[in-house]
Order: C-alpha cells, then structure tokens, then sequence
C-alpha cells in the first residue's frame, strides 16, 4: 500500500539543473530500493538511478553518471534526483519507483510501485 508522489519537473535549457522529489506514503519502509526510470517518445522505459533503502548503496545508469544523483531522506520518506548539466537527450517523462525485491535494481519489471510520473523538458 504504498502511494510514490513526483514532483520537480519542468523545462529548463540545455546545462541547467532541475531536482525532482518523490515521497511515499504508506508503509515506506517495506521496499528494498526507490529509484527513478525515465521514457522518451519513441523510447522503451530506462533505468536512471536507484537508492538502497536500508543503506545508502546507489546505482546509476551509464549515461547519467557524473550528471545526476540521487539521495533520500529517510525521514520524510523521500527520494530526490538532482540532475546537472541536462542534456536535449535527457528529455523524458521520469517515474519514481519502489520495490521489495532483491533481484535487480535495474530491471523495471522488479519494481513493485509506481509514480503518476514527471515530465522533464530540456531544450537546446
């Protein structure tokens, strides 16, 4: 029963930053990573980045890494995506997501729970 709410998104020029935020409602604690996956028009789902909830292990796609970093606040059951030096191709609808498995942490069929989604715009 866990509810995962984004918000951050919006367009911005290509450099800029934008920081997206999703907070889970419910029984926060139950999953195992809470990530972010991204999907472009004409573009399948793609792994950007997830966050152990236990620890603080993180995983980034290649594309992201040295651009994008995600954090959480385990207090307010939040996790963030802070994304710096936005790319056109960074243009994408980002969903937060949550699981309680253990089997992959990049693989969107492992995750459990689903945000409504953020649209994330960069122009060049």
């Amino acid at each position: 029963q866990v509810q995962l709410v984004e918000s951050g998104g919006g367009s911005v020029q290509a450099g800029g930053s934008l920081r997206l935020s999703c907070a889970a409602s419910g029984r926060a604690f139950r999953y195992t990573y809470m990530g972010w996956f991204r999907q472009a028009p004409g573009k399948e789902r793609e792994f950007v980045a997830t966050i152990t909830w236990s620890a603080y292990s993180t995983y980034y796609a290649d594309f992201v890494k040295g651009r994008f970093t995600i954090s959480r606040d385990s207090a307010k059951n939040t996790v963030y995506l802070q994304m710096n030096n936005l790319k056109p191709e960074d243009t994408a609808v980002y969903y937060c997501a949550a699981q309680v498995g253990t089997t992959s942490y990049s693989d969107g069929k492992m995750y459990n729970y689903w945000g409504q989604g953020t649209q994330v715009t960069v122009s060049s």
